[in-house]
């Protein structure tokens, strides 16, 4: 790890202790289940222990502007959180992790770190990007009226903030994941978007 003088870590360099010539398994809880953007020898579902999904990081430009700002998915501690597993090939590890840390580490609100997974085919060593508690974009202590409230106004470069969840809990259907706590709030927000 490369850490910086005030105890964070350099967040724009990678830097997960990596066993070179070994495969590296990627957990995705949100877009990278469906959108994963780079070469995997296989994909199983997964779950992660003692993180869930949840809308607690502050998006100022796709979902959001500063002055309104929307919310995105982080993983944040507590509970447990079904999704996806990539296995990435040992000649790709480089490439991909240098492409995740491009999508994921913009502005490191998110803590790669590698976490145990469980798969139908046993345990295993992932990349998990978890919500850093630390981080000025960290907003865990929403009630749900706030985050229901952020997510019906938000709006960025990428679209409404609505339309983020609502796809996401659409693809976790598809892909037969459940949470019920998104599924409650995607629910809450359609009927906010009805007529009367």
């Amino acid at each position: 790890m490369v850490w910086m003088a005030d105890g964070h870590h350099d967040w724009k360099t990678p830097n997960l202790p990596l066993i070179p010539g070994e495969p590296l398994w990627v957990f995705g809880y949100g877009s990278l289940m469906w959108n994963p953007g780079f070469p995997h020898l296989e994909r199983q579902p997964a779950v992660l222990h003692g993180y869930h999904r949840r809308f607690c990081v502050l998006s100022h430009r796709y979902r959001g502007t500063p002055e309104r700002p929307g919310l995105v998915l982080g993983l944040d501690r507590g509970g447990s959180c079904r999704g996806m597993a990539f296995k990435v090939a040992p000649e790709h590890v480089q490439e991909v992790v240098a492409y995740l840390w491009e999508r994921e580490m913009v502005t490191g609100v998110y803590r790669p770190s590698l976490k145990q997974i469980r798969l139908p085919s046993g345990p295993a060593t992932a990349c998990c990007f978890l919500a850093d508690r630390r981080h000025h974009q960290y907003r865990g202590a929403l009630g749900p009226e706030e985050t229901l409230a952020m997510i019906r106004t938000g709006i960025g470069s990428s679209g409404p903030n609505r339309d983020y969840l609502l796809n996401t809990v659409e693809h976790l259907r598809e892909l037969g994941i459940r949470d019920g706590a998104l599924f409650a709030l995607a629910k809450r927000v359609a009927e906010a978007a009805e007529p009367a």
